[in-house]
């Protein structure tokens, strides 16, 4: 199994488009990797965005270039990859209404795009379709051949915009015995008008192209959103049997419970906290990161938690063994955790470290990248831990993926890591001469591309 994976661009959209791939980014297009999902068979998803903005706004068609060669664009890219690496599908799909000039790969209402907003994460379902969620709750099942979109869950993003108001979750993970663990969102969060993801919750039934399942939610960010009023609730998110809304949520929320835990930090110490992506560690039980306040001037140093909560909803401990300063992910804002559940680990890396927990909280292991031995894995993000045990980690700049397998027994993964990256500079090198990447960007020539 190959350890460096290139992350595709179909021809046909650079050849549209007429992008010219050795511009830099700063010049107003940009290509990232969003999420990635890999199957029990090996088989990787990987969701990408590749964007073009020329300047032209507005939603007057007078206002548009009607030339695809200098519109702007926004697309989602969905590629599925076998394990050695070749791919097996492409599709794409046109997104924002101010990012799409043509109907060529994007129409009025077109596939992930609809309305306003994008796709950002993925998940593998236990019956082999393939879930794509997006802030404000957006949820589209597609099957796993990437040939059709199944299933449309969306919500407007401000309570009073016109649209459908059929949300499901903006992130899912499905546990090893099939639950969905999800996160959804709610207006009024520190009196926001628009929804913000506030709750974490659980479903015990499957979410099909037929049946949404209800949410049985677990935990809060925020304790009391203000605003919120019985117009806001959903039938499908419960605590108790009853809507979750105004003050009928699970308490203490995850600030309440932080900010008892240092109640010498004051009563702001967590004020207009965000929830991260929570991540599976056992059928029961989870790791939410909660993170402060984004500061415009920097916010290394501010307060962050990965805690841990269970199936029913209690908070019984978090991950430790992090320095608020020197171990922050604030720096690039950082806050994605992968998990093994099978082997009951957890996985961090940010600018600083790449860290190893067990499944009772402790950290067994820190990779400090500042050793010359590790260096380089500041410049990958972690997408993936996969059913083998395995760590994918995304180059933000050569769009290449690093498969390293991790050890069985916990504290061991500095040699694995190592291995892998002394493997990465030769698989790079021998993928560049073989592949010819422009400017770093993997073209692929023979995958027909599908519009979904």
């Amino acid at each position: 199994m190959s350890h460096t994976i290139p992350v595709r661009l179909p021809s046909a959209l650079i050849e549209h488009h007429a992008i010219d791939l050795e511009r830099r980014y700063t010049d107003g297009w940009g290509m990232r990797v969003d999420d990635v999902a890999t199957a029990p068979s090996g088989d990787l998803y990987v969701l990408a965005y590749v964007y073009r903005s020329t300047g032209s706004w507005g939603d007057d068609a007078a206002d548009i270039d009607p030339d695809a060669t200098k519109a702007n664009f926004g697309y989602t890219v969905l590629t599925k990859y076998a394990p050695d690496g070749t791919v097996s599908a492409t599709a794409v799909s046109g997104q924002d209404r101010h990012l799409r000039q043509d109907t060529t790969y994007g129409g009025p209402k077109p596939g992930l795009g609809d309305d306003l907003w994008w796709a950002k994460g993925l998940c593998l379902l236990p019956d082999g379709t393939l879930a794509a969620t997006g802030p404000d709750d957006h949820t589209h099942l597609i099957t796993a051949d990437l040939a059709t979109v199944t299933a449309r869950h969306t919500m407007p993003r401000r309570r009073h915009d016109d649209g459908p108001k059929n949300p499901f979750a903006s992130w899912i993970s499905a546990t090893p015995g099939g639950r969905l663990l999800c996160t959804t969102g709610e207006y009024g969060v520190y009196n926001y008008g628009n929804l913000l993801t506030n709750i974490v919750s659980l479903t015990d039934q499957p979410l099909t192209a037929d049946s949404k399942p209800t949410l049985r939610a677990l935990v809060s960010m925020e304790a009391e959103p203000e605003k919120h009023t019985e117009a806001d609730l959903r039938p499908d998110l419960l605590w108790r049997g009853e809507p979750v809304g105004m003050a009928h949520r699970p308490r203490p929320s995850l600030s309440e419970h932080l900010t008892q835990l240092e109640p010498t930090a004051g009563s702001f110490a967590w004020s207009d906290s965000r929830l991260g992506r929570p991540a599976v560690l056992r059928e029961d039980l989870f790791v939410v990161p909660v993170f402060g306040h984004i500061y415009r001037g920097g916010s290394r140093g501010q307060r962050f938690a990965f805690v841990l909560v269970d199936d029913q909803g209690q908070i019984v401990g978090q991950l430790g063994g992090m320095h608020l300063h020197r171990d922050s992910p604030f720096t690039g804002h950082i806050f994605e955790i992968a998990a093994d559940p099978v082997r009951g680990r957890v996985y961090h890396l940010n600018r600083y470290g790449l860290f190893v927990w067990t499944a009772d909280g402790v950290r067994v292991q820190r990779l400090d990248l500042q050793d010359k031995r590790y260096k380089l894995l500041k410049h990958f993000t972690l997408r993936d831990c996969t059913p083998d045990g395995e760590l994918i980690l995304v180059h933000h700049t050569q769009h290449l993926m690093l498969r390293i397998p991790c050890p069985s027994t916990p504290g061991g993964l500095g040699p694995r890591v190592e291995d892998a990256l002394r493997a990465y500079a030769r698989e790079r090198t021998a993928l560049k001469k073989q592949l010819q990447p422009v400017n770093w960007h993997w073209i692929d020539h023979t995958t027909p591309v599908h519009r979904l």
